[in-house]
């Protein structure tokens, strides 16, 4: 634990390397160099000292943060040592699963929006899992860091290319782990793509397209859990607010960061019409909520990458549209596409049709999920939840590179930003900012793991 003094001195400059400053940190950006990057991401990634078990705690334990609770209940060599949210009696709720499960009960921090610094000044925790509202993810991340611990974080990472900035060199300065917890990398489908990608089944890859539609109008009116934050988005802002789930997968399979790059990015959102048509059809007219929306209906932004890739990225959460990732793969010998699951490959497909990408699974199903299937049964999302933390613990405790690090993290997250930047300047081009800071030529790409 430390003074007194130095406590406030450590919460001063949390503060500042908050959410904001903005333009002080495009000046900045331009003096970064590429030398504490090389030397904390070797070509095959960060990795730190092996750990006999993994001391965890938690901030934010609401419908996902409990979710993984569970999941982390599940795998060998972990310690869930304490518990951090406001809602008080949902702290003591998700404590008593853990002591239910045969653990020590979590010690719990709930006096209010910044005891996770009280938390965080442990000295015997390695990694602070952060599901909290996007605007704690920053702050909660950088405590974690500053105060000797891993970090892994709800997507997406960070709201504002700055904030990014501030995750990555954080994260090299302390020599930490800033892991994004971007799910649908690890779905099925997604993970079976990335293996008929690495085995060349589609080619050179040329195009992908991802989405994040979900109709979450009833979700945004709410009086609990996202509702409780999510509108004052949609309110304020317009652009892609959530292009992680979308893009990730597409991302892992081009290899960003790992021989390819985002370069620059075009940005549109048609008007906004779904958020005060609900409105003003479920609510009374003195609601406070019924009032004007920044936010498009339908976001469709184009991001062409340093290798000549293009990708679309699309983001509706306010029409009456089934959910759909798309998650489309496209290369010179073959094609895939979600909701459904669909398969092209020249040469293999007859005619110009469409095969059942469920027959493609049992060649190509990725060796993570043969080995995981029963465990991860009933997870949450389908179970790629619990792949995902399967695979940070196993990471962690071997003192292996983590799938994604922060410079993931911070690419995928600054869509959101350069989006709101193109959309309100007629579409104009926008760069991405190069947060490896040229390493993303030599570092290895993501191998398929078992």
């Amino acid at each position: 634990m430390t003074d007194e003094t130095s406590r406030r001195n450590f919460l001063t400059g949390v503060a500042g390397a908050g959410l904001g400053l903005m333009m002080a940190g495009r000046v900045k950006a331009a003096g970064r160099g590429a030398k504490s990057a090389a030397a904390y991401r070797p070509p095959g990634g960060f990795s730190s000292v092996p750990l006999e078990s993994l001391r965890m705690a938690f901030v934010g334990v609401g419908l996902q943060g409990g979710s993984h609770v569970k999941n982390f209940l599940q795998i060998p060599n972990v310690e869930i040592k304490a518990i951090c949210d406001i809602d008080g009696p949902r702290a003591a709720e998700v404590g008593h699963w853990v002591a239910a499960a045969g653990h020590p009960a979590p010690d719990l921090y709930t006096r209010g929006d910044e005891d996770y610094l009280r938390l965080c000044d442990r000295d015997d925790i390695d990694l602070v899992f952060n599901a909290t509202p996007w605007r704690w993810h920053v702050p909660v991340c950088l405590a974690a860091m500053q105060t000797g611990k891993h970090t892994a974080v709800e997507v997406p990472a960070a709201l504002t290319v700055d904030d990014c900035w501030e995750l990555v060199e954080t994260a090299e300065r302390t020599r930490r782990h800033c892991v994004m917890m971007e799910n649908c990398n690890y779905g099925r489908s997604e993970l079976m793509v990335l293996n008929m990608v690495r085995q060349g089944v589609f080619g050179e890859l040329l195009h992908g397209e991802g989405a994040y539609i979900h109709d979450l109008r009833e979700i945004k009116f709410s009086h609990k859990n996202e509702g409780l934050w999510r509108l004052d988005h949609s309110i304020t802002r317009n652009g892609n607010l959530y292009p992680t789930h979308g893009l990730g997968p597409i991302a892992q399979c081009m290899d960003i960061n790992r021989g390819d790059q985002f370069d620059y990015m075009v940005s549109m959102s048609s008007n906004a019409r779904g958020l005060s048509l609900y409105a003003r059809e479920t609510l009374p007219p003195e609601d406070p909520r019924r009032r004007g929306y920044a936010l498009g209906d339908m976001n469709t932004s184009l991001i062409h990458t340093k290798m000549g890739r293009t990708i679309v990225l699309q983001h509706d959460t306010t029409t009456p549209r089934p959910y759909s990732r798309i998650n489309l793969i496209q290369g010179t010998r073959g094609c895939f596409v979600g909701y459904p699951d669909r398969v092209h490959i020249e040469g293999r497909t007859e005619g110009h049709g469409w095969e059942d990408g469920e027959d493609y699974k049992a060649e190509f199903d990725h060796p993570l999920w043969r080995k995981l299937e029963e465990e991860a049964a009933g997870a949450g999302h389908g179970g790629m939840d619990y792949l995902e933390d399967y695979r940070l613990v196993e990471s962690l405790i071997n003192g292996d590179p983590t799938d994604s690090d922060v410079y993931d993290a911070a690419a995928i997250s600054a869509v959101i930003e350069i989006s709101e930047r193109s959309v309100a300047s007629r579409s104009k081009s926008i760069d991405f900012p190069d947060f490896t800071r040229g390493l993303w030529e030599r570092n290895e790409p993501l191998g398929i793991v078992g």
